[in-house]
């Protein structure tokens, strides 16, 4: 509905403007150690108080929203870059060795979650958000790739695509100029759906020392750290809690108001 895409706007906005700002102005440093203001609660100088080495928490989540940002944006990236082109083939395949082999191979990688895949390229090149970002995009891979080739599929037999094959084009031609305009909404929808999963593996993977490495602030690593002091200090946990919660929330109602919004059946229906 249209006041989901409306919500959905605001609230990525905020993070996303609280990322921009990042760069240029904090209230303090994000790395700066204060240990004399350490587990302070939010107050009028630190807006959501600071953290047991006395960093700035509203610093630290608006440096740690850029990280989250940057890891999902480049994975769904990477995802959309190698899924699209491989669920194209597919649907233009149907039924063929090479249909069979770019599904099953998704199978493969979809019995592997983004967890274990990160576990296994950090026992290799080491922690990093470089290799989160690997994992998480390696795991987006299948996901665009069904989504392209279920929603191919639906077009191949419709008359506009059998005039295209009467005219002598080739099915690459036919999946670039006529398949992939009509299921860009599919791919936009689902974009935003990844990158909020993206926001949330960010966050996991963080959380279990595999993601972005100190001083580097992430809110997975932010919630570990707070983890041993919340009877005392509950928004240490809350703050980077709500900061995941908001995010994904409101790149969920985006999607949901993108998918209504660019869907004319449902335009019509509602």
């Amino acid at each position: 509905m249209k006041r989901n895409l409306i919500l959905g706007l605001v609230l990525s906005s905020l993070v996303v403007l609280a990322a921009g700002l990042s760069f240029v102005w904090t209230p303090f440093d994000h790395a700066a150690l204060n240990i004399p203001d350490k587990l302070q609660r939010p107050n009028a100088e630190h807006w959501f108080g600071t953290d047991h080495f006395g960093r700035d928490l509203f610093s630290m989540i608006m440096v740690g929203a850029r990280t989250s940002i940057a890891v999902a944006f480049v994975a769904v990236g990477i995802g959309m870059a190698a899924g699209v082109p491989l669920g194209l083939a597919a649907a233009a395949h149907k039924g063929s060795w090479l249909d069979e082999l770019i599904m099953r191979g998704n199978d493969l990688v979809f019995a592997f979650p983004s967890l274990v895949i990160a576990i296994l390229i950090t026992a290799v090149f080491g922690a990093g958000a470089i290799n989160a970002i690997i994992a998480i995009g390696i795991f987006n891979i299948p996901v665009f790739a069904r989504i392209t080739r279920g929603g191919a599929l639906s077009l191949w037999e419709r008359e506009f695509i059998l005039a295209a094959r009467v005219a002598g084009k080739g099915a690459a031609r036919i999946s670039a100029e006529h398949i992939l305009p009509n299921i860009a909404n599919l791919l936009i929808v689902q974009g935003t759906i990844q990158f909020s999963l993206g926001i949330l593996a960010e966050a996991g993977l963080s959380y279990v020392g595999l993601g972005a490495q100190p001083p580097t602030p992430s809110w997975g690593r932010m919630l570990a750290d707070a983890q041993t002091m919340v009877s005392f200090a509950p928004h240490l946990a809350l703050i980077p809690g709500s900061a995941i919660i908001v995010t994904v929330l409101g790149l969920n109602l985006m999607g949901d108001g993108l998918r209504d919004w660019l869907d004319p059946r449902l335009r019509v229906t509602r």
